[in-house]
């Protein structure tokens, strides 16, 4: 959500932002040009009966001390009154009708993001590692996983229904050992403090963070307990602090959470049909800061930084890109995907999205902090994945691939093999 005043003031700010992310703003720019109108007049208005009723109210008091008649001006002052309360009441109409719009606009662009149509237009900034050359034909994860009897994808659909899976054995295992791996480099290196939260959340909760109302066909919910599967431990993290003001010396505040997620895939059909890459339940470790507005911009760099650590442990080639207007999330001003190669699939896939929200959750949630002068502001919020633990398994075995069909494991993972 925005700052309806900045809306108000600067409406080519959003107006902009919206053409770069290919909104159709005529009816939005018509909405806010008519509300920015409507307010206008009437708190001129409001302003006016308000001078006018305190010039009478004089009159009114000059006119008792010469033990004059007042009843026909104290009316005329009533009806000034009544109507500065009508005013206001239509005020409190047009501020409704543009909240309303404003929970469903996306969120200001950075002036960073470059302008694109699609992913295509995306901008790589880094590339880290060489991608691994093999004697023999790469094979797929999935195939590979199979072949070992690892990955048991008809149990999955059994047990559940298409895009689900199960691990078994060394798959499961080494799973574990990623999530572990994620979670005490985050907690020991990169300054994360290590939460556990619930994987159903209220709809505030996704409210607060972007999901609602916008996203409501993507996760799952449960309607008889008004409660939803999280898509991502973002949502908890986040709202951990929804209507609370912190203090300015405790932050920025840097968490992470090992949650089970859960997508529809709505719209997905079709891509990544095959494997564990677009499923509807998987494991992940998420990485969530809370910090000032003038530290958000550093703090998003070091996140990036701290979700590529894990993979340059793991020695696993990838990329960083920065996602262009039209490929960017409603919710974040600013986002880099981390894309790690994959050569079974001959190409790289997402791995990590890492993005700056600003103070669009913050407002939504109220999440604040105390400044050192006393006021009340809005935190800016910062998320990432730390990463995706089954596209990160994925990745391990099309790297590591051995030719007689198996693979070895990194070093770095065998400690948590012992």
């Amino acid at each position: 959500m925005l700052d309806i005043n900045r809306i108000l003031q600067n409406p080519e700010e959003l107006l902009n932002s919206l053409k770069k992310r290919g909104v159709n703003i005529s009816d939005i720019e018509s909405k806010i040009k008519e509300v920015a109108t409507k307010q206008k007049q009437l708190k001129q208005e409001a302003e006016d009966l308000r001078a006018e009723r305190n010039k009478v109210s004089k009159e009114i008091g000059i006119l008792k001390s010469q033990g004059k008649d007042i009843a026909e001006i104290s009316a005329s002052v009533k009806g000034v009154g009544d109507r500065i309360k009508e005013i206001e009441e239509e005020l409190t109409k047009q501020e409704d009708s543009l909240l309303e719009l404003n929970i469903g606009l996306p969120n200001i662009l950075d002036e960073t993001v470059p302008e694109g149509k699609s992913e295509e237009d995306n901008v790589q900034v880094k590339t880290w590692g060489d991608i691994p050359k093999f004697s023999f034909a790469p094979k797929t994860h999935y195939d590979i996983g199979e072949a070992m009897k690892i990955f048991d994808f008809e149990r999955g659909v059994k047990l559940s229904g298409a895009r689900f899976y199960t691990y078994i054995g060394l798959a499961a295992k080494l799973e574990r050992a990623l999530m572990n791996l994620m979670l005490d480099t985050h907690t020991s290196q990169n300054g994360y403090n290590e939460m556990w939260v619930p994987v159903l959340v209220n709809d505030e909760s996704m409210t607060a963070t972007g999901q609602l109302p916008k996203f409501a066909e993507d996760f799952y919910r449960l309607e008889k307990d008004g409660l939803n599967l999280i898509p991502t431990a973002e949502v908890p993290l986040t709202n951990f602090y929804r209507d609370e003001i912190i203090n300015e010396k405790d932050l920025p505040i840097s968490v992470c959470a090992h949650t089970s997620c859960f997508r529809r895939e709505a719209g997905s059909y079709g891509r990544d049909t095959r494997g564990i890459i677009r499923v509807h339940q998987f494991q992940k470790v998420e990485l969530v800061k809370f910090t000032t507005q003038e530290n958000s911009k550093e703090e998003h760099e070091k996140m990036l930084s701290d979700a590529e650590s894990i993979l340059q442990k793991l020695g696993l080639p990838y990329r960083v890109m920065l996602l262009c207007s039209r490929d960017i999330s409603s919710a974040s001003s600013k986002t880099y995907d981390i894309e790690v190669w994959m050569p079974g699939l001959n190409r790289f896939m997402e791995i990590s999205s890492v993005s700056n929200f600003k103070d669009y959750q913050a407002r939504r949630g109220k999440i604040r902090y105390k400044s050192k002068e006393g006021k009340n502001l809005l935190v800016h919020t910062l998320n990432g994945s730390g990463l995706a633990i089954g596209r990160t398994l994925a990745a391990v075995i099309e790297n590591y691939q051995l030719e007689d069909g198996t693979f070895s494991i990194p070093e770095a993972l065998k400690p948590y093999f012992r």
